[in-house]
């Protein structure tokens, strides 16, 4: 089972528990306070009625395909953190926003009940396809409706690196396949092979690191013997927010700087393989992960973690490093949702098949 295959199996168990979660739905009090944000915060662009295309290509919001595929981690994440490079900002308090977790929570359920929708998981398994032929399919059939570069227009903007970054294969096929109802979409099952359905996948897939990018640039973990980055360098100046998190401007101004650090992926490794920033070395929370444990630093280098979720796994991380007497450590406090969403660069892993390796930010 490869790393990719593998993160395809923890969102499909990640859904399922917020699934199950869903099913209870939400007070009469919880959807009137969701339909509210929903008018005061979206309707703008969206449409108040959720049709979309009302400003800024907006898509819509009511349409089933959209909400049941991406229910609720690739809808809460588009709420959260915007898709930087188009007119959706983030509208999580964290990143600036005016909403709260449980807001966006609210009303991503709100978005699904009054849809109708009935989320599903897509499964596990990855998208291989040609991505050269993928980009002339993309150039005959997309491009009309979603910008020669992925600009969006008529359709989604789909040139989004933080998108594309975090958005599973699968939730980029069924729309290309089933096409997104209530839209100018068209399904395009039964118009295109599935091979072709499969290269358009892998053709936008390979875009997550820039439009321009030819070929998919990967990377390798670091070494264990190399995971201090820039070991003789001066340490970072951090300013810990409750003596535990670092914000990502710092660790960004510190990376740049040139600074002595370990950076820790806590997140299951093939979510690593997708994008990471670069240097980390994948440490999943999940596991003891004894080699990498040991091959840490004790002479006071600073060790910073993060996460997607964007804290939980990366503090569970640094208190057992705590807890063996390693201070100098910090969580990335916007975990790498809101890394990317906020323009920072990530770099590609090493992908099945792949090409040589080498780090490539965007």
């Amino acid at each position: 089972m490869n790393a990719r295959t593998l993160l395809r199996l923890f969102a499909f168990v990640s859904f399922g528990l917020a699934h199950a979660a869903s099913a209870q739905g939400l007070t009469p009090e919880q959807m009137q306070s969701a339909e509210s944000d929903y008018q005061r915060y979206c309707a703008l662009c969206h449409g108040a009625d959720r049709q979309g295309h009302v400003n800024d290509h907006a898509p819509s919001l009511r349409s089933r395909s959209l909400l049941e595929t991406g229910f609720p981690m690739v809808l809460r994440e588009a709420i959260s953190y915007g898709r930087p490079g188009t007119p959706m900002g983030g509208y999580l308090d964290e990143v600036g926003g005016p909403m709260t977790r449980d807001q966006i929570r609210n009303l991503a359920h709100w978005l699904a009940t009054v849809a109708e929708a009935r989320p599903f998981p897509l499964g596990a398994a990855p998208v291989q396809g040609d991505v050269a032929e993928g980009a002339k399919l993309y150039r005959k059939n997309c491009a009309g409706c979603h910008g020669g570069k992925g600009e969006g227009g008529t359709g989604t903007a789909l040139g989004n690196a933080a998108m594309l970054a975090l958005t599973p294969d699968a939730f980029l096929r069924h729309a290309i396949a089933n096409g997104r109802d209530g839209t100018p979409m068209p399904a395009f099952l039964g118009k295109l092979t599935d091979p072709q359905i499969d290269s358009l996948t892998a053709f936008l897939r390979s875009r997550a690191s820039g439009w321009e990018q030819r070929t998919p640039v990967l990377a390798e973990p670091p070494p264990l013997d190399r995971i201090v980055l820039n070991p003789d360098a001066a340490e970072p100046e951090f300013t810990l927010r409750d003596g535990l998190y670092v914000s990502a401007a710092e660790l960004d101004r510190e990376l740049k700087a040139g600074k002595k650090m370990v950076l820790l992926d806590t997140r299951v490794t093939s979510m690593w393989q997708m994008a990471h920033i670069a240097g980390a070395v994948p440490a999943p929370y999940y596991a003891s992960r004894e080699e990498v444990m040991a091959s840490l630093p004790t002479d006071g280098t600073w060790i910073v973690a993060y996460c997607e979720c964007p804290r939980a796994a990366a503090e569970s991380v640094v208190t057992r490093l705590r807890a063996s007497g390693l201070q100098n450590t910090a969580v990335l406090y916007e975990g790498i949702q809101g890394w990317i969403s906020l323009g920072y660069p990530v770099a590609a892993g090493r992908a099945e098949g792949g090409a040589d390796t080498h780090d490539h930010a965007h």
